[in-house]
């Protein structure tokens, strides 16, 4: 039954507010291995997701991460927020009302100086030109030396975009999802 409540919250906020979710269902199990299996949890002390939604990679996460990892999820849609915070209770885990756009100040705020890998959800297809240039420019500043950035999309027309700041990216497919995902992985290199 919640599974049902989860899919229907989905869809609804999907269609009230299409700027901010890009998907008419939350990612496959298929996706969520997909992401998750190019993050290093052994080492990982902090990782960060962008656009988290109902929080199917949030929970994959905190499933894969140390007793010591700090998982910080950022979302900017009050309905999933609200619902992020009703899920779950688990003290590794911060869950920010706060834009993507705003990752150095978040960071700063408490005292981090750099992430480990982040794990990215938005659909920087329907997000402004001069707020995914940022979110991106900020990602890529927040990680460690040979951190990774992870995102799917349902199209390549991030690709140049992530490449701008990243370099060459590798890249994945997950057909079994609705819609079908490209999954894009990028390593800091100084």
């Amino acid at each position: 039954m919640a599974k049902k409540k989860t899919k229907g919250k989905f869809l609804s906020t999907f269609f009230s507010e299409r700027k901010q979710v890009g998907a008419v269902a939350p990612s496959s199990r298929f996706l969520v291995k997909s992401m998750c299996d190019k993050i290093d949890f052994e080492n990982a002390e902090v990782i960060l997701e962008l656009g988290p939604g109902t929080g199917v990679f949030t929970s994959e996460l905190l499933k894969r991460s140390k007793e010591n990892t700090k998982i910080i999820t950022l979302e900017l849609n009050e309905d999933f927020y609200n619902h992020l915070t009703e899920k779950f209770d688990d003290n590794r885990l911060e869950i920010l009302f706060r834009s993507a756009d705003e990752i150095e100040d978040i960071l700063k705020e408490r005292g981090i100086e750099k992430v480990d890998a982040i794990l990215s959800s938005l659909p920087l297809t329907v997000i402004p030109k001069e707020i995914k240039n940022e979110i991106v420019s900020q990602s890529f500043e927040a990680l460690k030396e040979n951190g990774i950035y992870v995102q799917y999309q349902y199209s390549l027309n991030a690709k140049k975009l992530l490449e701008r700041t990243f370099g060459k990216m590798k890249m994945g497919f997950v057909a079994v999802n609705m819609p079908p995902a490209f999954v894009y992985l990028g390593t800091k290199k100084s």
